[in-house]
């Protein structure tokens, strides 16, 4: 009996200790570090303290399931200030919940918007942090690799050597499902290595074949649709880079110099742009973009000047230094301004107006210098362009604007122009009234009254190498027999 008192008398002693160790250090350490200060409601409202006390009581995994529950509430009502502090909240008490760190991931990337749905890439680099975080805690399981490589290869769509080596881990693991891995033929080309890729394709179709053998294809629905599928893929690419002249390439025997191949002539996209700032951090953005107006986005970025002497701002052409966090810390670089956008294409021409005027924490402008900048990669276009482009851009040119450089070993699309931030918020000398900031490259030529008349029309041009681009119509023009918008 006395020994039993004992027991107790010191399990309430560590009880109480441990109670006091999370009121005067672990709620103030998470305080400091993990909840958003600035939220209208305080610190992810509705979380009771003593629920950390019952976490280092022993009972961390099931408070950090009550916790998720809690935070998909504050999702659900929109609350996302909220939400980031309970996904590390739970991920540090429960650092094997992979559903939180996707999930996680997901609403980091994806889900801080602005007025205009367009993401804060600011935090891109916080959501990487953390599925690298996650594949260090999980790494007996293929999903974190994978999802930490679907964002190099989705959100951000440009580096995609970084997406390679994520899903590389992935397809490395027993339990990946069977439909994931595709993706890695997908990163492989858009990487521009070919040969893994078609390696990787006949491996996959080899795999679907042996697990066949023996089977019914009337009993075995699902896996005779697998191989199906990876036959199909795996026949569309030979064809494509056949018509692309890719083995011709490879055999060196003169044979791609003397035939069409479809890459050949490059094409000129003729890209031009015209900026003009018609309010505070408000941008019309108007161009021309020769090439047929399906499937076709220019990426526009506008950014802070790069100073090296500021470590903030991490950044490079046309991009972020994306990898640039070590560890994880949910806190952005306030002082950065860095918004990416999509011009969408029709009838050879773009325009689109651009607010960053209503989200002041996400946009700052804290710097003196930015960049406006527009950027093509082949890679990152559908595949009925990469016929025509290819994936290195060989059937690709600008006359003004083709650039190797700020992608080695591509050739893509890439110019920029520089405006002030008194030129953007119009301040100083162009205050409103005064004079109106308007950049725009050498080659726009400004719209004629006709262009804006035919606005509504949509040209289908061609891009074989065959085909002759129709002019702009006029109004009297019936020979080009243009299709009017319904």
């Amino acid at each position: 009996m006395k020994g039993k008192s004992t027991f107790l008398a010191i399990l309430a002693v560590c009880f109480i200790g441990q109670a006091g160790l999370q009121q005067g250090v672990i709620y103030d350490k998470w305080t400091k570090n993990y909840s958003t200060k600035n939220s209208a409601q305080g610190i992810a409202p509705g979380l009771d303290p003593t629920q950390l006390m019952l976490a280092v009581a022993g009972f961390r995994e099931m408070i950090a399931g009550i916790l998720w529950v809690r935070a998909d509430s504050f999702f659900d009502t929109g609350n996302y200030d909220a939400v980031l502090p309970m996904i590390r909240l739970v991920t540090w008490l429960d650092p094997h919940q992979i559903d939180v760190y996707s999930t996680g991931m997901w609403h980091i990337a994806y889900n801080f918007t602005d007025e205009e749905s367009r993401s804060d890439r600011r935090y891109v680099p916080q959501a990487l942090a953390l599925g690298e975080e996650g594949t260090v805690n999980n790494p007996d399981t293929y999903e974190l690799f994978f999802e930490t490589g679907w964002i190099w290869y989705h959100k951000i769509d440009d580096d995609y050597e970084k997406a390679v080596d994520w899903f590389v881990k992935a397809h490395d693991k027993k339990d990946i499902l069977r439909a994931r891995r595709n993706l890695l033929r997908m990163a492989y080309y858009r990487a521009g290595r070919i040969e893994d890729a078609l390696k990787l394709e006949f491996d996959l179709v080899d795999e679907a074949n042996k697990i066949m053998e023996g089977k019914d294809a009337s009993s075995a629905f699902s896996d005779n649709t697998l191989r199906d599928t990876r036959e199909n893929n795996l026949d569309t690419d030979l064809v494509r880079l056949a018509s692309r002249g890719y083995f011709a390439k490879e055999r060196k025997d003169g044979s791609f110099e003397r035939l069409p191949y479809d890459v050949k002539p490059p094409f000129d996209v003729g890209f031009s742009a015209k900026v003009t700032v018609e309010s505070s951090a408000v941008m019309l953005i108007e161009g021309t973009w020769n090439v047929l107006p399906v499937g076709t986005r220019v990426r526009v970025i506008l950014r802070d000047a790069e100073d090296e002497n500021d470590p903030e701002r991490k950044t490079k052409p046309a991009a972020m230094i994306w990898d640039y966090v070590k560890g994880v810390d949910l806190a952005v670089p306030t002082k950065l301004t860095f918004m990416q956008d999509q011009l969408y294409v029709r009838s050879r021409r773009f325009k689109k107006r651009i607010d960053m005027s209503r989200d002041y924490t996400m946009y700052p402008f804290a710097a003196e210098k930015y960049y406006i900048e527009f950027y093509y990669n082949p890679r990152s276009a559908p595949a009925h362009m990469q016929d025509k482009f290819g994936y290195t851009g060989e059937g690709f040119t600008d006359k003004n604007f083709l650039n190797t450089e700020v992608r080695p070993g591509e050739r893509v699309m890439f110019t920029r122009l520089e405006i002030t931030r008194d030129q953007i918020k119009r301040e100083g000398n162009f205050r409103p009234g005064m004079e109106t900031p308007i950049l725009k490259t050498a080659n726009y030529i400004e719209q004629t009254s006709a262009d804006r008349q035919n606005e509504d029309l949509i040209l289908v041009p061609g891009l074989r190498s065959d085909a002759k681009t129709p002019e702009a119509p006029k109004p009297a023009d019936n020979t080009l027999r243009p299709i009017r918008k319904p």
